[in-house]
């Protein structure tokens, strides 16, 4: 049987010959757009729903905390289950499966339990998936290449982000003017039609993405593989974990945008017009996910990824001063979604190629789960802590607090470089 090393080493020197947007690349890219437009399209107007539902900030905090942190940990047991059994592509489809499941659960929803439940579900099967395809995709391209190859699938993958979003708030506003029984309907309305694309999702996933054939190591153990992971990629972790405490949901960014304009818009317009921001920060993404990639594959990974979290900071910083002044200027807060979206463009090209560098191949999707473990359980502090500061002190200190904890992970993984 071949080991896993030369079956990684076969498959990219077949993928170097055919060029990086091989067909694994782009059927990944075809269907994360697809998942995105599917669950991105509730991330935009579940703000507005639990307004309308008269839930507070504080709970939303928890719910997107509690989501990211069943991702995080899912990930990490998935990736441990690929390396040991060598199966990722059924996992995967499962997990594209469970994300339409979660948003018929809150469509359902009268209340924030069902909501939290729903979250969960999509964010099981978002955590399940993530890391396995990420690995999928790093092997089926050459490693001079992998900037590129992650750019197009962050670009792809955003471009339902765009589009998924825009969709909804389009459809929001013109359900507006139909009747319905509460002010809950048009929401509904929208989260039963984002069914529709999670499901093509996972045909896509199915018809489209070959899974390189990554060998089972039935000898791997969990807790030695991860005491066995190089001490660079422990500190690097330590970096991304510290600045992930910071790094809030950015469905509390369109409620910090809805908030601030509610006074002189009224709620159904100011989530209209925050949905709206949320895509155009999307579209910065998808703009300069590309780019990204292909200026780390010049310069490095590492630099350009310790610029993107300075980015972030900005975000936090800027947010806190908004509701300090009261702002309520579209242009200055679409600015400061424009900032979010080239952050995170850099943060999900580059946090798993610089992970790819640092660590062995036989362990990389297991190393991909430690990364998405490490993000969602510093996510939930972060969302959950945002959200309670938020509600029981001021919005002001909520953010600034994200922008320390952010800034201390950015000085952190400057020591990472070395």
């Amino acid at each position: 049987m071949k080991t896993v090393t030369e079956n990684i080493t076969n498959n990219d020197n077949s993928v170097q010959g055919n060029g990086w947007l091989n067909r694994t690349v782009a059927g990944a890219g075809i269907t994360s757009a697809l998942g995105d437009f599917c669950y991105e399209t509730t991330t935009v107007i579940l703000p507005g729903f639990l307004a309308v539902l008269g839930i507070p900030a504080a709970a939303l905090g928890i719910i997107e905390g509690i989501a990211d942190a069943v991702a995080s940990f899912t990930k990490m047991v998935s990736g441990y289950i690929a390396d040991k059994l060598g199966h990722r592509k059924l996992l995967v489809l499962v997990g594209y499966g469970l994300t339409p499941l979660g948003q018929a659960l809150i469509a359902l929803a009268a209340g924030w339990p069902l909501i939290l439940l729903g979250r969960m579900v999509s964010w099981f099967g978002k955590g399940l998936r993530g890391p396995l395809r990420d690995a999928i995709v790093i092997q089926a391209v050459s490693p001079a290449t992998r900037g590129r190859a992650f750019g197009f699938h962050r670009a792809a993958d955003t471009v339902g982000a765009v589009f998924g979003p825009l969709l909804g708030v389009v459809l929001l506003g013109l359900a507006q003017g139909w009747h319905w029984s509460d002010d809950a309907g048009p929401f509904r309305f929208v989260l039963w039609l984002s069914l529709i694309p999670g499901l093509l999702a996972l045909l896509a996933f199915l018809a489209l993405v070959q899974d390189p054939q990554h060998s089972p190591n039935p000898a791997l153990k969990f807790f030695g593989s991860l005491r066995g992971l190089p001490s660079r990629f422990k500190r690097y972790l330590g970096a991304v974990g510290l600045f992930g405490v910071g790094d809030f949901s950015h469905t509390l960014l369109i409620l910090a945008a809805t908030t601030l304009l509610t006074p002189s818009m009224g709620v159904v317009q100011a989530a209209q017009v925050a949905g709206l921001l949320y895509v155009w920060r999307n579209v910065v993404q998808v703009a300069a996910s590309w780019p990204v990639g292909w200026l780390a594959d010049r310069v490095g990974h590492l630099p350009v990824l310790v610029a993107g979290y300075g980015l972030g900071v900005a975000t936090a910083v800027l947010t806190a001063l908004a509701f300090w002044s009261d702002l309520d200027s579209v242009a200055l807060l679409a600015g400061i979604f424009c900032i979010a979206g080239l952050y995170v463009a850099v943060q999900e090209a580059l946090e798993s190629t610089v992970t790819a560098e640092m660590v062995p191949a036989e362990t990389m999707t297991m190393s991909m789960g430690a990364l998405g473990t490490v993000n969602g359980t510093a996510k939930f502090l972060s969302s959950a802590t945002v959200g309670v500061v938020w509600t029981a002190v001021s919005p002001e200190l909520a953010f600034a607090l994200a922008a320390t904890f952010m800034l201390a992970g950015t000085l952190a993984i400057l020591r990472v470089r070395d």
